[in-house]
């Protein structure tokens, strides 16, 4: 297992900048501890608390961006629905999270062969109007991505050392 270290200061200064910042220190921290890459092998050097930190990053990310099509399209989708990453969520008290993957995963099977495949851009965004089940999906998540995230902070306080070392460092 890679040795996730993160200092209390940082911690500290970024649980005072609010719950972004916060969760950010724990990703960022793991990404480095990783060389930056999540792959399979690098994931086998993580516990399962901190590969759920990352996959609610990169969730995050891709559907505050561009929706549940474009995290599917950039070629999360076996990462987030073939693998326990609801039931991690459910097992953190994100039951609503926990809910909204389980629709997105039904139409991700549905889908995922059309949403997969190359394409233009113009295709691409085509797939916005020919899938609009995800619609509502997406607006779910954007509604409620602040509270999870809140619920994903807070997760990570009650059990810290799930996610990494913390360090007194006097001289940072």
């Amino acid at each position: 297992m890679k040795e996730v270290v993160i200092s209390e200061k940082a911690i500290i200064e970024a649980a005072g900048e609010g719950m972004d910042a916060f969760v950010d220190v724990f990703v960022d921290a793991t990404y480095e501890a990783i060389g930056g890459t999540l792959d399979a092998k690098t994931m086998g050097e993580l516990n399962a608390e901190q590969v759920t930190l990352l996959a609610y990053r990169i969730l995050r990310d891709e559907v505050m961006d561009g929706g549940f099509v474009q995290l599917i399209h950039n070629g999360y989708g076996p990462f987030l629905f073939k693998n326990p990453f609801g039931k991690m969520m459910r097992m953190w008290g994100i039951d609503s999270l926990a809910q909204l993957m389980n629709k997105a995963r039904k139409l991700y099977y549905k889908y995922a062969e059309v949403i997969e495949r190359d394409c233009s851009d113009e295709d691409f965004m085509a797939l916005f109007e020919q899938l609009p089940e995800f619609d509502d999906l997406d607006d779910t998540f954007v509604e409620n991505e602040e509270e999870w995230t809140g619920a994903v902070a807070q997760y990570i306080d009650e059990h810290i050392e799930q996610f990494a070392t913390i360090v007194d460092r006097q001289d940072e």
